[in-house]
């Protein structure tokens, strides 16, 4: 039986509003700032805890050769999933445990809490405390040991498929996220029955 349901945080529970003019202002070819960003090593030293978000950004904008480039990209806007927060409200509301495990930085607490997502949920795994990130299985045995479960009990999703591999191999559900509608119908089929 499914007592918990662990969803991924960036591309699932909240999206990013990009500006798609950022680079060109800068005078930085198109996409230069997301392919340093999340390139080793720096997205594994920023997701494990080894830099904070603030030296992230900083190196970033070295690399990228535009300090200021950097920094605006670091404040772009973020929004919740209306319809996700109303499923996770749901779930709550039948007893599931719902938590976030998300290869964050450091600010993650504080940017949950400032938005309201964080109220949604009952625990949030950031990677950059655990100090293991998705999909090393690390990571999602710190979640197991932490809620006191079975992973059998667990059902995961990511916006990333190559994220859910790390939650099979110690035994949790797992769905590859699209949508809340094929959430639903995957949540069903692991005998979670919410009404709509």
């Amino acid at each position: 039986m499914i007592r918990a349901v662990l969803f991924d945080l960036d591309g699932v529970v909240r999206h990013f509003h990009h500006d798609p003019d950022l680079e060109a202002r800068h005078g930085l070819p198109d996409g230069t700032i997301l392919r340093i960003a999340f390139a080793a090593p720096l997205i594994e030293a920023v997701t494990t805890g080894a830099l904070t978000r603030e030296e992230w950004i900083t190196r970033v904008g070295e690399a990228a050769g535009s300090p200021t480039a950097a920094r605006e990209w670091g404040r772009t806007p973020f929004a919740a999933d209306p319809d996700v927060l109303a499923l996770v409200d749901e779930l709550r509301s039948h007893g599931i445990i719902c938590a976030i495990l998300t290869n964050g930085t450091d600010t993650i607490a504080d940017e949950l809490e400032v938005s309201g997502i964080g109220a949604h949920f009952d625990r949030v795994f950031n990677s950059a405390e655990i100090g293991h990130a998705k999909p090393d299985v690390r990571a999602f045995r710190h979640v197991v040991d932490d809620l006191v479960l079975v992973p059998e009990e667990i059902f995961f999703l990511d916006d990333s498929e190559g994220k859910l591999s790390g939650a099979r191999e110690v035994g949790m559900y797992t769905h590859h996220f699209s949508g809340v509608a094929g959430l639903r119908t995957a949540l069903a089929a692991a005998g979670v029955m919410v009404p709509r």
